[in-house]
């Protein structure tokens, strides 16, 4: 197991946020798997995972009121949308990369080999376990903290979100049908990168249990998920 090798005042620079309790933010960084090692010899640790079940509530209202402000002729439904894109698991694990959150985690050997430091769902949950213990840790200023720092990253969220032109959830589409058989493995895969950085073009393939049921290229690797979920769903007659 990993023994904090990264000096977590780099981290809270990162953050623009000071812990009074620096222990929080230790648990916010310890994973299960971590944590599971640890009671096996004996020893009390908690993992982040209630810290992650605040940290999404947190977000979600902080989001909810940004778009309810500042889009206030958008509908209800397009605020669901643009709201789920933004805190979904891909959004919030691009985030935790720009701040090299995986580099502070403390993982279990297993994750750790298995590149968990990498991986979206443990970075993208450790960022809204993150996110709480900011929350906690300010007090009645909490909620302003969090707005503070992870606004600036929802913004420019909401902005490509804007700029790929995407209306429709295809992929949430594709998921709900897919979901209807059980066992159904559904994922995306980046399978070319090619253009400049200033005009990137993105194809992604939708494969089902490892067979490729849709391609899509767009300018950014979501807006190419969702055609490629475009083109699947007509696989299924939709």
């Amino acid at each position: 197991m990993q023994e904090k090798p990264y000096d977590k005042k780099e981290l809270e620079a990162s953050l623009g946020y000071t812990f009074n309790d620096i222990s929080i933010l230790e648990t916010a960084l310890t994973h299960s798997s971590y944590s599971n090692e640890l009671k096996l010899k004996h020893i009390e640790s908690e993992c982040n995972e209630r810290l992650e079940f605040l940290g999404d509530s947190a977000l979600s209202i902080i989001v909810s009121e940004y778009l309810y402000g500042h889009y206030s002729r958008r509908p209800e439904g397009e605020l669901t949308k643009m709201r789920a894109a933004v805190v979904c698991e891909d959004a919030l694990s691009k985030f935790a990369e720009k701040i090299d959150l995986g580099s502070y985690l403390l993982l279990g050997r297993g994750e750790e080999k298995n590149n968990g430091r990498r991986r979206k769902s443990i970075t993208a949950d450790a960022f809204e376990a993150v996110l709480a213990a900011i929350y906690l840790d300010a007090g009645k200023y909490g909620k302003a903290m969090v707005s503070r720092f992870v606004l600036p990253f929802i913004i420019e969220e909401l902005r490509q979100f804007e700029n790929d032109g995407i209306h429709k959830d295809y992929k949430t589409l594709l998921q709900q049908i897919v979901q209807q058989a059980e066992g159904e493995k559904l994922e995306y895969v980046t399978v070319g990168e090619s253009g400049p950085d200033h005009d990137k073009r993105f194809e992604v393939e939708a494969r089902l249990n490892s067979n490729v049921i849709g391609r899509g290229v767009g300018r950014s690797k979501r807006q190419a998920e969702q055609l490629a979920a475009s083109e699947a769903i007509k696989l299924f007659g939709e």
